[in-house]
């Protein structure tokens, strides 16, 4: 025995000093950008979306194994099958693992097969500690006496033996007292371990990296590490428990990005090898919590609680469901801020509509002010035809009444009676009679075109204009109806009316003393009945 542990720690020893080789010459650092971080992720979420393929692929393999024992199955054949459904239950359902496991010993032991009852015995006690029952599990594995096992049965022996105290000691992570006790067992059983693993096996260098991690020689442990993933499949329980050492190492060293990615790719070996009695899932949960993305945060732990509950883990449930309060106080915070932005957004979305409504109130305030002008301009047009039909009446009716003066002109001056004619033409008569029916035609055109000039102008004025009875207008409302309508020549003012050039200044004047604004007096007629939007 000496000279094994002899040579055992000499192949130790150059298997450090190849490792050193190897260290020195290659380039040893392993960059991971963001972007390879952010690839795994996302490479992890659509795993988890498709992690039921894998699961009930595990279960038919179990179906198909258990539809295998039969009446007529018997002995050897019936141990290695319920081994079997007992190693696809190991981290998949723990109960039904250990049922299994009692079941394979008791058979064991009824065909009088001690070795494979041991090894039922060894792996069921290594699964009692993950459903709570630490003490069953310690004192189930240290009855069994190691001194009467074969040598080729101390590597489970051992190898479970660390599997059970390292399950244990994790539950004492918050308690340094305790947790040392249980990891001191831990360092033991992998020493012992080391000591009968064939070197270079993955085993080997999985627990060899273990205990490299251990003594703080992270270097020489990665190497190891590196090289074992390129010789295990994705979804072996070695390629996980590899790059679940890979980001402790990452996480020694304060390498964050590194960290997650491994412990994204063991995530990703976890769930491809349908194991539901998970560790990195549970970490990366955590990290993404610090790294405040809440949705990823809540998915991982939630699923690794889910596969803690599904596998019957108590002590993962319980390890799981301390990071839930806070994710899922951060993820009512998330919430409360989506509920917040969502208030925000109705908010300027009533601003918006209160906006609109104003909008629509005044474009239908302005539509109302067009119809109204429309209105106006087609009454301006149809008084423009009214006193355009009225001027050409006028115009018909002078006409008229010039072809009947120059009728009695002639009829006068054909039988001699140029005296009566001078008579007709010099008492005004005629001019008075034109005059009046001008002032009748006018007036009502007039009036028809301004309906309210009179009470507009009187508004102007501190002395009303009082018409007399049968009056549409007299002279002074004449004179401004002849200034509304831009007629600014006084003579001609005076001739229509038939008034002198002073008596028309002087009519002016006495209107404009009248105003309640003199300066503006004459603004103000203009704008009498003006069309204004």
């Amino acid at each position: 025995m000496p000279y094994t542990y002899f040579f055992v720690w000499m192949d130790r020893l150059l298997t450090l000093i190849c490792l050193l080789c190897i260290s020195t010459a290659s380039s040893f650092a392993i960059n991971v950008s963001k972007g390879d971080v952010e690839k795994e992720l996302e490479q992890l979420d659509n795993e988890i979306a498709k992690r039921s393929v894998y699961i009930k692929a595990r279960e038919a393999r179990i179906d198909s194994l258990r539809n295998k024992i039969t009446e007529n199955v018997t002995g050897s054949r019936l141990l290695e099958l319920t081994m079997e459904i007992g190693d696809l239950y190991s981290s998949f359902n723990n109960d039904s693992a250990i049922t299994y496991y009692q079941k394979g010993q008791e058979k064991a032991l009824e065909f009088e097969d001690t070795i494979k009852a041991f090894r039922f015995q060894v792996k069921c006690a290594s699964l009692r500690p993950l459903s709570g029952f630490i003490d069953e599990g310690v004192k189930e594995y240290e009855s069994i006496d190691a001194s009467n096992l074969p040598i080729e049965e101390l590597e489970l022996y051992y190898n479970t033996g660390r599997q059970l105290y390292s399950y244990i000691a994790s539950s004492f992570v918050n308690y340094p007292k305790a947790y040392n006790y249980w990891n001191e067992k831990v360092k033991l059983k992998r020493d012992s371990l080391l000591g009968v693993l064939k070197q270079g096996s993955q085993t080997y260098d999985l627990n060899y990296s273990e205990a490299l991690i251990e003594a703080g020689e992270f270097k020489k442990a990665k190497v190891v590490l590196v090289d074992l993933l390129d010789h295990t499949t994705p979804n072996s329980n070695i390629n996980a428990r590899a790059c679940h050492m890979l980001s402790t190492i990452a996480r020694m060293n304060g390498n964050k990005e590194e960290q997650t990615y491994y412990l994204a790719k063991s995530a990703i070996a976890d769930i491809k090898g349908a194991v539901r009695e998970v560790m990195s899932l549970q970490e990366l949960g955590n990290i993404m919590s610090d790294h405040k993305d809440i949705n990823r945060a809540y998915l991982y732990l939630s699923e690794a609680l889910s596969s803690a509950v599904e596998c019957n883990a108590t002590m993962r449930i319980v390890q799981t469901s301390a990071s839930l309060p806070l994710i899922q106080k951060a993820h009512s915070a998330q919430i409360e801020s989506w509920r917040n932005l969502m208030y925000f957004v109705i908010g300027c979305i009533i601003i918006i509509l209160i906006i609109l409504v104003i909008t629509l109130l005044v474009l239908r305030k302005q539509m109302r002010k067009q119809s109204m002008l429309k209105a106006k301009i087609q009454g301006a047009n149809q008084v423009k035809e009214i006193y355009i039909s009225q001027f050409f009446r006028l115009c018909a009716m002078y006409i008229d009444k010039l072809n009947q003066f120059c009728k009695i002109a002639n009829r006068k001056i054909s039988l001699g009676q140029v005296d009566d004619l001078y008579k007709i033409t010099k008492s005004g008569k005629l001019v008075e009679e034109q005059s009046e029916e001008f002032y009748k035609l006018f007036d009502d055109a007039f009036l028809h075109i301004y309906p309210t000039f009179i009470e507009d102008v009187n508004a102007l004025l501190k002395e009303k204009i009082v018409l007399k009875e049968g009056e549409l207008l007299n002279n002074d409302f004449r004179i401004l109806a002849f200034m509304r309508l831009g007629l600014e020549d006084t003579n001609q003012v005076a001739l229509i009316l038939n008034y002198s050039v002073n008596t028309i200044y002087a009519y002016r004047n006495k209107l404009r003393n009248r105003a309640y604004d003199r300066d503006n007096f004459e603004k103000d007629i203009m704008s009498i009945g003006a069309i204004n939007e």
